[in-house]
């Protein structure tokens, strides 16, 4: 399969205090670019053939172009538009996953696994979702934007796994599942009032979500719950930063 990182966001918001980068994936952790995290993780995984980054050229200093594995193509006006720009430059008919630059604690054992648990499942977009227990056993404390299902509480992951199916047709889709990852009512409201009131109440299932967005969006979406805190831990606020400077730095 071949992985997009988006990782054209500016920094405007709260970071924009403790880091003067132009772009998020450019925040210095450790002494390297945020972005690099992810790209050398993602160099790891034996079954990851190229790995395009949508962003600036000012931000690719320090990651090195060799063998043809790494492309680089400029973000577009919107996600969509740099999600198409990635697509263009890629074998049509494989699968893509795709991740955000901004999750550098992610690692090659969180990818593979993911990966593995999606080979299980039959679908056309594979999205991932760490337990709040989970993250609490390894990072205590850590703050995340948390829904309460039947099954337990769970966060929005950063990987999404595309069919080849499905690239090229839905981009729109692709665009409104990338964004409601981490936007659980916002997400609800869209599969319907019932849902939220369901949720709401804690008793809404992963199955119903499941279902019901694979009937709104016209395509088979699954969901695949990770046992590695890290796809679900982005770097979005100072205290995320923080975090990702002291594991980084050990």
């Amino acid at each position: 399969m071949d992985a997009i990182v988006l990782a054209g966001a500016p920094n405007k918001g709260s970071l924009r205090q403790v880091s003067p980068a132009q772009y998020e994936a450019e925040i210095e952790i450790a002494g390297r670019p945020m972005l690099d995290y992810v790209v050398l993780a993602l160099e790891r995984v034996q079954s990851v053939k190229r790995i395009v980054i949508v962003g600036y050229e000012s931000m690719l200093s320090n990651i090195k172009f060799n063998g043809g594995r790494l492309i680089y193509v400029r973000p577009g006006a919107s996600v969509l538009d740099s999600l198409e720009n990635g697509f263009n430059v890629l074998t049509p008919g494989e699968p893509v996953l795709i991740l955000t630059s901004d999750i550098p604690l992610i690692t090659k054992e969180a990818l593979e696994d993911f990966l593995e648990r999606c080979q299980g499942q039959s679908g056309e977009i594979y999205y991932s979702f760490v337990p709040k227990t989970i993250n609490d056993q390894k990072y205590p404390g850590v703050q995340r934007t948390y829904v309460k299902l039947k099954e337990g509480t769970f966060t929005g992951g950063n990987l999404v796994l595309l069919s080849p199916e499905i690239i090229g047709e839905k981009l729109t889709t692709l665009t409104k599942a990338i964004d409601l990852r981490k936007k659980p009512l916002k997400l609800c409201r869209m599969l319907g009032w019932g849902y939220l009131c369901k949720l709401l109440f804690g008793i809404l299932t992963i199955k119903e979500i499941e279902d019901r967005v694979t009937e709104v969006l016209g395509v088979r979406v699954v969901g695949i719950a990770s046992p590695f805190p890290e796809v679900g831990i982005d770097v979005d606020k100072p205290s995320d930063l923080k975090l990702a400077r002291e594991v980084l730095t050990k």
